[in-house]
């Protein structure tokens, strides 16, 4: 499984595509919105600080979505994953290189975002960062569970439009792009990546650790990863 989880990982990381949309994409869209916002204030904290963080739960989310999902529904279509059946490789362990490695490239999107902020002038002590930086990554198993879901769920040419779906509505409706409150704010907490967004809220100033959102996010991941194991025994059955 070892050898499996490289060899995904180093093929995450030649894919261009994988660079622009998970690591430079979301680093140009902060660029853009603390642009935009200067030295206002966002979700009453600083708008660097805010979209620091949700512009870095962006990345980490495409990353291990697109990273896990598509690529499953495509070595469905080519065979491998068939293939890999036939060998000493145990039925879970496939399942398990696709999380591992997409939560081990996550980290580049999580860290050029964080590289920007840093640059636009978002401070916090080293424990911070580092606090930060492991909350996400951590977090980001989540999503890497609902990528494997989806991937033995949709189709192969009709994978990449139902993970973008997914991809845009979660981030939309989940503080992304801008604070959520009222009402959007009580039906967000049912949202995995307002959770997500959560998780990091003791970077800001005055925050402190999420027990909640914690508790709600290994909730998802518990749901995702039983979604995934009875997806995964059904396309076992129908190979």
């Amino acid at each position: 499984m070892r050898t499996l989880i490289e060899l995904e990982i180093r093929r995450t990381l030649r894919n261009r595509r994988y660079v622009f949309f998970t690591v430079l994409y979301p680093s140009l869209l902060y660029f853009f919105l603390v642009t935009a916002y200067g030295d206002g204030m966002a979700g009453g904290v600083s708008a660097k600080s805010y979209f620091m963080v949700s512009m870095a739960t962006f990345g980490a989310v495409g990353a291990v979505l697109t990273g896990s999902a598509q690529r499953i529904s495509l070595e469905r279509r080519s065979g491998w994953v068939r293939q890999l059946r036939l060998t000493a490789l145990p039925g879970r362990a496939y399942a398990v290189a696709k999380i591992c490695a997409c939560a081990v490239t996550t980290l580049p999107a999580l860290l050029a975002v964080f590289a920007l902020g840093a640059a636009e002038g978002v401070r916090l002590p080293a424990v911070q960062w580092l606090g930060l930086t492991l909350a996400l990554w951590l977090g980001s198993f989540v999503f890497a569970a609902l990528g494997v879901a989806l991937g033995y769920a949709a189709e192969p040419n009709a994978v990449q439009s139902i993970v973008m779906i997914v991809y845009m509505l979660l981030a939309l409706a989940g503080g992304t792009w801008f604070p959520v409150s009222g009402t959007l704010k009580t039906i967000a907490r049912f949202n995995p990546v307002y959770l997500y967004n959560q998780l990091a809220a003791f970077a800001h100033p005055g925050g402190g650790f999420d027990t909640g959102a914690a508790a709600g996010l290994a909730g998802f991941l518990l749901l995702f990863t039983a979604a995934a194991a009875v997806l995964y025994r059904r396309d076992t059955r129908q190979a």
